[in-house]
């Protein structure tokens, strides 16, 4: 049986998820077979690009693209593939992607499996089909999708999320999360060897340990109050002194109580939250560029205890110190 799949292209995407889900379906059956010399089977996916017209366009680094089909063209899909968007989570998703978003959730209803790439899941929010279901997404729009779509519980640290009857809508994390979904879906209609085997010819290593230990956790959204931006510049600097909280609202000439409830309100951040924040990316550095022992590195960014370093340090993260400079060393052959 051959499996119907629409990828949504868009002016707000870029095309290197866009076309690595092409191509690593269309592999399916062909290139194992084909390095190690057998017959190649029948394609199990057909796959094709769509648009709401299927018009050619730019995508959003001005690259022209020429889409297969318009959405609503035949074959009616099977799956449908919502690859990462690209667009100000402060603003939200473009208003002239309702008429998409009302299109995938006529596929769903007639039955169609949906699932979604990094910011796609907030596409899918749109469509109706998040509610009451866990998702997760790129850690730059959970917020963003938690606040449009209340319903929706928000796994930020998942990489990839089947939810919904019979598993029919699956979100998958950050941009690279790709790969996941691409095997999760292989395996789950091509079976597990065939997922094996694609896994190897890409050299996909599934990320199974979430996707916190790639945020940038230092993001804490844009604010107007510079008493409060001045703290933040002074605690990038000084957050491995020993009361950094106390030395910046003795700065900012405010009780420590009040100073808190302003930066607070501020960042979404208490102030003593930040500064573990900003130690802890102090620390991911020093663990990805030094030999530094562990211990030495939560003294150098300021705890006086190891203990409690490693305890922020796998909050944050999701994952301990030394399974972090393992996962970040190994790349460096490869970036040699």
């Amino acid at each position: 049986m051959t499996i119907k799949t629409a990828v949504i292209g868009s002016r707000i995407a870029g095309t290197s998820v866009l076309f690595s889900i092409l191509d690593i379906l269309a592999s399916v059956g062909r290139d194992w077979e084909m390095l190690h010399g057998l017959p190649t089977a029948e394609p199990i996916f057909h796959v094709t690009l769509r648009t709401l017209d299927g018009a050619p366009y730019w995508d959003i680094n001005g690259r022209k693209i020429t889409p297969d089909a318009a959405l609503a063209e035949r074959p009616v899909p099977d799956f449908i593939i919502v690859p990462d968007l690209l667009f100000d989570p402060n603003t939200g998703l473009p208003e002239d992607f309702a008429p998409v978003a009302e299109w995938i959730n006529g596929a769903y209803a007639r039955g169609a499996i949906v699932t979604s790439v990094c910011s796609g899941a907030v596409l899918l929010g749109a469509a109706g089909l998040l509610d009451g279901k866990g998702a997760t997404t790129h850690w730059g729009y959970a917020d963003m999708l938690g606040r449009a779509f209340p319903h929706v519980k928000v796994c930020r640290e998942r990489i990839l999320i089947p939810a919904g009857d019979g598993h029919r809508v699956i979100t998958a994390g950050g941009t690279s999360a790709w790969a996941d979904l691409m095997l999760y879906l292989i395996g789950r209609f091509a079976g597990a060897d065939e997922a094996r085997r694609i896994a190897k010819i890409y050299l996909i290593d599934p990320h199974s340990d979430g996707q916190l230990s790639y945020a940038s956790l230092t993001a804490g959204g844009q604010h107007d109050d510079q008493l409060v931006a001045d703290a933040q510049i002074w605690a990038a600097q000084n957050y491995d002194t020993s009361s950094p909280v106390a030395a910046m609202a003795a700065r900012s000439q405010l009780t420590e109580r009040g100073f808190s409830r302003r930066f607070k309100k501020a960042t979404g951040q208490a102030p003593a939250s930040y500064v573990q924040t900003l130690r802890v990316e102090e620390a991911k550095q020093l663990l990805e560029t030094t030999a530094m022992p562990i211990d030495d590195i939560a003294a150098e960014v300021g705890y006086s205890e190891p203990s409690s370093f490693r305890s922020a340090f796998r909050k944050h993260v999701g994952i301990s110190a030394s399974a972090y400079r393992k996962k970040w060393r190994a790349l460096a052959p490869m970036a040699s």
